[in-house]
Formats: C-alpha cells, sequence, structure tokens
C-alpha cells in the first residue's frame, strides 16, 4: 500500500499549528503588535470570525497596561494588521491616540452594527461585510 505524499501546503502533522501560509487562531493568540520600528504596542488576545463567510473579521488587541493591570481591550479591523515576518508580530500603522479613542469594546458590541460601523469609520477601512 503506497502513501499519497503530503501536499506542500499541509503539515506533515496533523496537530501542527502552522504551516508557511496558515497559522491556527491557537497560535495568534498572544502574538505581539508592534510598530514598523519594532516598538510593542499590545498583543493579539482572540479573533471574532464570521460565522457566514468563515473571514476573520477582527483581532482583540490587549494595549497598556503593565503585568496584567490596566491592560486595555480594543477590536481592531482584521485587515488593519499585517504580518511581518521581520518583527515575527502583526504590524500596526495606526496611532496610538486612534486606537484610544475608537468605540469601546462592550459584552454587547458584537451584536451593534452600529457599533461596527463607528469602529470601522474610526479607523479608516471598510466593514468586512461589504
Amino acid at each position: 500500500m503506497s502513501m499519497s505524499p503530503t501536499p506542500s501546503n499541509m503539515p506533515a502533522d496533523p496537530d501542527s499549528s502552522e504551516t508557511p501560509s496558515l497559522i491556527s487562531s491557537e497560535k495568534v493568540r498572544g502574538t505581539p503588535v508592534r510598530r514598523s520600528d519594532g516598538e510593542k504596542i499590545g498583543t493579539v488576545e482572540h479573533l471574532m470570525i464570521d460565522k457566514r463567510s468563515g473571514h476573520v473579521a477582527y483581532a482583540v488587541m490587549s494595549f497598556g497596561g503593565f503585568l496584567g493591570l490596566g491592560e486595555e481591550h480594543h477590536a481592531l479591523p482584521w485587515n488593519a494588521l499585517h504580518y511581518n515576518p521581520r518583527l515575527d508580530a502583526y504590524e500596526l500603522d495606526i496611532p496610538d491616540e486612534r486606537v484610544k479613542t475608537a468605540p469601546a469594546l462592550t459584552p454587547d458590541s458584537w451584536a451593534d452594527r452600529q457599533w461596527e460601523m463607528r469602529l470601522h469609520d474610526n479607523y479608516g477601512y471598510p466593514p468586512y461585510w461589504v
């Protein structure tokens, strides 16, 4: 019985969490968010995925604080982040003030399309559902 070769985009180990072009959401959690100069500005806490399309809509980032104290959480449109292999981090070129003035993230935010519109308007990115 011959075994078929593993496609190049599939990990040899089915429990692997990363390939050259794909990454598990488990591995994204905790990834630093940095400026292009390498300054760390936060960490990806989790992702919000659109149930219908399957696309990542938002990353929720922890921002500020020290050792978990005073930390804030902000939603960022996923397309505002770009993975930079040189930094081994997601790169964000949005000023801190724009992040700080974004609509506050509450437990009800995800059910409020008007909140999502304000968030996208704040960052200047088109909504994921358009």
